[in-house]
């Protein structure tokens, strides 16, 4: 009998269309005689859906909620049921229709509402199996401010930096910019604490840059982390696959730069042709599995020497753990040569592409990477189970009321 794998994707977010082909490049290399797919959309503001022809990419362009069934999302007995949304139909509640469920979630969610650790907390409230790291990791990954923070008590190298939150700013531009100024020095960059895929991140070299920045930063989060630039580095990315002790590292990547890309939709959004073959129910993604971040022109390995591939290797196996990763994360270095310094520019719980294109060198196709991610999930799942969730006391019999209940 199959697994039910439902691909959750979408959601509140940012990176709402970066997070739509990961998903459908996923999805269209599920092993099909081991799983059945079942398309999970978030929508931008909030509403759930699933039905077959999510698969299509082309239906994204332009979203019509009438291509796809409204959805309720439930737990029921450590599985994800899905249950047809009354408002859409004039169902009466007690007769929601059950539309589909699911033995385990493929989280492929980028950015907030779905990276920060507030899917993978209701899914874990219904014991529900999920494939990326959990809510500590998720959050952490997420928050650049927490995660270098737990990265530098860690003993792991991090850039330097400040970070200020928007009401300061708000208050007195001026007191914020002499604090960066007087603890770094230019070139400066400047980050949304919350956003991925270059969003909201900005280059200062000098006070008026450093101004602008900051507006940039703070239209899209609360927090701005401001990080000393590295001169003369070389980005080298590195992906990490485990979970509970086990981990390995994939090859190194350098990436194509920023800058060297003509929109944010060069880096995410060229569709591909060809991929895997579906079935009449579950058809294959259209355009999904080529596109976006595998079409990028990259360096793999990275090149930089054999002893500071070694030394990222380790470093990235080490961030995974720090925040006690699952599945597949994405570690991001900022690397001199010169010096063999090294230093993490951040961690992606749920990186673009699963990252899937640093495994297959190593002889891990796509496929057995998400069957290794499916893997862990169970596993994470069943070390939860082991876990104590109740304890007997006599607490309530002796209550005799509200007030006083601490005594």
């Amino acid at each position: 009998m199959k697994l039910e794998v439902a691909v959750i994707y979408g959601s509140r977010s940012c990176e709402h269309e970066v997070s739509i082909i990961s998903a459908l490049q996923a999805a269209s290399h599920l092993n099909k005689e081991e799983y059945e797919v079942v398309y999970v959309y978030i929508a931008k503001n909030g509403d759930w859906y699933t039905g077959w022809r999510l698969s299509d990419m082309s239906l994204y362009r332009d979203f019509d909620p009438k291509a796809a069934t409204r959805v309720i999302p439930m737990g029921e007995g450590g599985k994800l049921v899905l249950m047809q949304h009354p408002a859409d139909h004039l169902l009466p509640v007690g007769h929601l229709k059950r539309v589909a469920e699911a033995d385990v979630a493929l989280t492929v969610l980028h950015g907030m509402n779905g990276e920060d650790g507030a899917l993978q907390g209701m899914l874990e409230m219904w014991r529900v199996p999920y494939t990326s790291s959990g809510i500590l990791g998720s959050a952490l990954g997420m928050d650049k401010i927490a995660m270098k923070q737990v990265f530098r008590a860690s003993g792991l190298p991090v850039c330097d930096d400040v970070w200020v939150d928007r009401n300061s700013w708000k208050k007195d531009r001026k007191a914020v910019l002499d604090k960066i100024t007087s603890s770094l020095s230019y070139p400066l960059y400047v980050k949304p604490a919350n956003l991925g895929s270059s969003i909201g991140i900005s280059r200062a070299t000098d006070l008026a840059e450093l101004e602008n920045a900051m507006d940039v930063a703070c239209a899209y989060d609360r927090r701005i982390l401001i990080e000393k630039g590295v001169e003369n580095c070389t980005e080298v990315n590195c992906a990490v696959l485990g979970f509970d002790g086990e981990a390995e590292a994939s090859v190194t990547e350098k990436p194509v730069k920023w800058s060297e890309f003509l929109s944010y939709d060069d880096k995410y959004g060229r569709g591909g042709k060809g991929g895997a073959k579906g079935t009449k129910a579950q058809p294959a993604a259209k355009g999904a599995s080529k596109g976006g971040m595998a079409q990028l022109s990259r360096e793999m390995p990275a090149p930089v020497s054999a002893e500071m591939i070694r030394k990222i290797e380790q470093t990235a196996i080490a961030a995974f753990n720090a925040l006690d990763c699952k599945g597949v994360a994405r570690i991001d270095f900022l690397c001199n040569e010169q010096t063999g310094d090294i230093r993490i520019g951040e961690i992606n719980t749920i990186p673009g592409s699963l990252s899937y294109y640093l495994w297959e060198p190593k002889g891990i196709s796509f496929s057995a990477l998400l069957d290794r991610m499916i893997e862990y999930a169970f596993k994470a799942q069943a070390e939860k189970d082991e876990n104590v969730f109740s304890y007997t006391s006599n607490i309530l019999s002796g209550a005799g009321g509200t007030k006083g209940a601490k005594n």
